[in-house]
């Protein structure tokens, strides 16, 4: 067994910092050491190590899963690699950043929450999906139903969710005198500082107002954009580690070259010069992750739904097919970029050209299935605000509506063969789903569920009719004919 990372995979990284390890001070814990954090945020603060001088280490808490990534993470001393693959040039990055890692049904909460409450603390970040905020996806309210919140109102002191330990984490400071800090959410969330703070606020204010008032004083929750494709790992993924490195590092990623993160500058206790690797630090981030989220995110939407409808199973095969590309690029600037504020210093027309290219890069292996899961939570920023911003402004949404559309006919599958679908609302999808009812009053059923669509079911006729008629297409005519019909 690895004590340390094999030295001849060390040797072949192309690009590796310098800076001394022994002086990273634990500054920074983040909540969720997923493949994205890895790719991402991790990337960038061991840059900013090395350009500063000022090093701020990151410890790693993992909450759910299995232990076998942080175990293997300690067995290499804490240093992992990230392959970055554009379609013509390949870069092997060792990453140096890192002071620990725990997983809490392994180590215990407890380990946690004395992190959380080291005084050098001075940021809190997360990485945990959607679902991991526990919130409403219409309300943006901490829905106090959620089992992993309601066993954490009962029980404080020993938390199971990220809101529930940050909050146990944020009393002990106020109660022992330590500085406050900031709490950073590097999800794919709009306004994903502002989602943090209510959760935060909302669970705190169950338990002792005063801790809430306290919270809303002197914590800072900046909102952040982050970009970067960075797939799930797969055989084949450490397979192209180990061509690189001579070593397939069980905590390694492969990502595309492409990086981008801007960031709300309003941090309590101070925070890396992350700019100086290229990080944006702006007053307000919202132009940006609206930009973001609706024409790459609400792309990558429909091309995993109605895409896996297709057959297809990565992303880069659904832009080998011509009918497919010219849609997603149809949705990018036909639609999701008019439902954008008019005010958006940006060229539509060049990032759309530029998400293309990205999408098409055959070197990154992003699975349709991937991108699909978690929909509930994911649909209303994605494609239902922007097809009613449309609708207030009199253009009509159709690639939209077939967005929403695969999205139904993929549950309905799933469902009706009697597979789960890798959602928070699984539960209530088969509770609602009748196997014996015509295809469309499945899909109402559906649409009828108000944590995702609200009451459009009932108060929108237009947005209905436009999902109904691409829904019907798809299973009259199929689904390349259906997308086909877009771009005509």
């Amino acid at each position: 067994m690895n004590t340390t990372y094999p030295a001849s995979a060390m040797a072949k990284f192309t690009q590796k910092t310098a800076y001394p390890r022994k002086e990273l001070e634990t500054r920074i814990v983040h909540i969720g050491f997923g493949a994205f954090h890895r790719g991402h945020q991790a990337v960038y603060n061991d840059l900013t190590n090395q350009l500063t001088g000022d090093y701020w280490g990151i410890f790693e808490i993992n909450l759910f899963g299995g232990n076998a990534l942080t175990d293997a993470l300690a067995q290499q001393e804490h240093l992992f690699s990230v392959i970055e693959k554009s379609a013509q040039t390949t870069t092997s990055r060792l990453v140096r950043t890192l002071t620990g890692a725990i997983h809490t049904p392994k180590d215990g909460i407890q380990a946690a929450i004395e992190k959380l409450v080291e005084p050098q603390v001075k940021i809190i970040s997360l990485t945990i999906t959607e679902k991991g905020y526990c919130s409403d996806p219409r309300s943006r309210k901490l829905d106090l139903a959620n089992p992993l919140i309601a066993h954490d109102l009962k029980n404080p002191r020993a938390p199971q969710s990220a809101i529930g330990l940050i909050v146990e984490g944020l009393r002990l400071r106020r109660e022992q005198g330590l500085n406050p800090l900031s709490v950073l959410s590097c999800d794919n969330i709009p306004e994903n500082g502002a989602l943090t703070k209510t959760a935060i606020l909302d669970f705190a204010a169950q338990l002792d107002g005063d801790l809430a008032q306290w919270i809303e004083q002197n914590i800072t929750f900046p909102n952040t954009m982050v970009d970067r494709i960075v797939p799930a790992m797969t055989p084949e993924q450490f397979t192209a580690i180990e061509k690189e490195i001579g070593y397939a590092d069980p905590c390694g990623v492969v990502c595309e070259a492409f990086r981008q993160w801007i960031i709300e500058d309003n941090f309590a206790a101070g925070r890396p010069e992350w700019d100086k690797a290229e990080a944006m630090f702006v007053a307000d981030v919202l132009p940006y992750e609206e930009m973001k989220l609706r024409m790459l995110n609400g792309s990558h939407s429909f091309l995993a739904y109605n895409g896996g409808l297709a057959g297809y199973e990565f992303i880069y095969q659904c832009m080998e097919d011509a009918v497919f590309r010219k849609a997603a690029h149809h949705l990018m600037l036909q639609e999701q970029a008019k439902s954008l504020s008019p005010h958006l210093a940006v060229d539509v027309n060049q990032y759309a050209a530029l998400l293309i290219e990205r999408f098409s890069n055959p070197n990154i292996k992003h699975k349709t299935g991937q991108i699909a899961m978690d929909g509930s939570q994911k649909l209303p920023q994605r494609a239902i605000d922007p097809y009613l911003t449309l609708q207030q402004r009199g253009i009509k949404g159709r690639a939209l509506a077939t967005l929403i559309a695969g999205w139904l006919h993929y549950v309905i599958k799933e469902i009706t063969h009697g597979r789960d679908v890798a959602d928070p609302l699984n539960n209530e999808f088969k509770a609602v789903i009748k196997a014996d009812a015509p295809r469309w009053q499945q899909a109402l059923s559906l649409l009828n569920i108000q944590s995702i669509f609200g009451n459009l079911a009932a108060d929108n006729s237009d947005f209905i009719h436009d999902v109904q008629d691409a829904f019907t297409s798809i299973e009259t005519h199929g689904i390349t004919s259906t997308v086909e019909k877009l771009i005509k």
